[in-house]
């Protein structure tokens, strides 16, 4: 029951109707209920979200969306999908992204938290993953040189699943304002329970490149934090490669 699209905003991002008060009120009579989203832009949810033990976001799923959810709901596919956008806890935080350029303040309002609901990058499994052993064999390189950047994962959990390991880099210092950081790379891998895998990410010029004030595309000597997480707001993993 979403309208949504192209000049066609939503002011209020709460879902529409009566399926709020639907929500609660299953949720009271004490049974197990799994809230499942159908649409494609982020909702709040403060006023049911501490009612419901699990929610499911299937965006626009297709033909064949049943049977992709129910194959979750009985636990016959492990999830592994990630938000691609930021989820907020109200309306009043919009516009929120995870990118953003340094604001000088403090994120936070006097009654809220600056933080989402559900950040960019977000996603839960049926299992739990570890990530450990953060190696890099150069931590510094000049401008045509690349870093490699390995971790190890592990599936910690009692099943076997997927993970999103996601590759951020945050400029310490610029001529120009940047991003408090920004995605550069993921890899999806599939581990059966107790299973561990290496994981490498190229840290290369391409991706440390930025538009200088005069829109030239270089890249600027200094320190670039290399961070690996699950989210945008997980980051598990943490180094620091210099370019001179």
């Amino acid at each position: 029951g979403i309208e949504e699209g192209e000049f066609r905003d939503r002011a209020y991002l709460s879902l529409p109707g009566h399926q709020e008060e639907l929500i609660q009120a299953v949720a009271e009579t004490g049974t197990p209920v799994v809230v499942i989203l159908v649409g494609g832009s982020a909702i709040t949810m403060q006023n049911w979200l501490q009612k419901v033990p699990a929610i499911l976001d299937v965006w626009y799923p297709g033909d064949e969306g049943g049977n992709a959810v129910a194959d979750v709901l009985f636990g016959d596919y492990n999830p592994a999908g990630r938000l691609p956008v930021t989820f907020p806890i109200d309306v009043a935080q919009v516009p929120l992204y995870y990118n953003h350029k340094p604001t000088g303040r403090g994120d936070d309002y006097v009654n809220l938290s600056g933080k989402p609901l559900y950040p960019f990058g977000y996603g839960l499994s049926y299992t739990h993953f570890n990530y450990s052993d953060l190696q890099i064999d150069k931590t510094t390189i000049n401008t045509s040189e690349s870093a490699t950047v390995s971790c190890t994962i592990t599936n910690t959990g009692n099943f076997n699943g997927d993970e999103v390991v996601q590759l951020y880099i945050k400029d310490e210092y610029a001529s120009v304002a940047r991003p408090i950081m920004e995605l550069k790379g993921f890899q999806r891998i599939h581990l059966k329970k107790g299973e561990s895998k290496t994981i490498i990410f190229q840290v290369t010029p391409d991706i440390l490149t930025m538009l200088d004030k005069n829109m030239n595309r270089i890249i600027e000597p200094g320190d670039f934090r290399i961070l690996i997480g699950t989210s945008s707001n997980d980051i598990r993993l943490r180094t620091t490669v210099t370019v001179e």
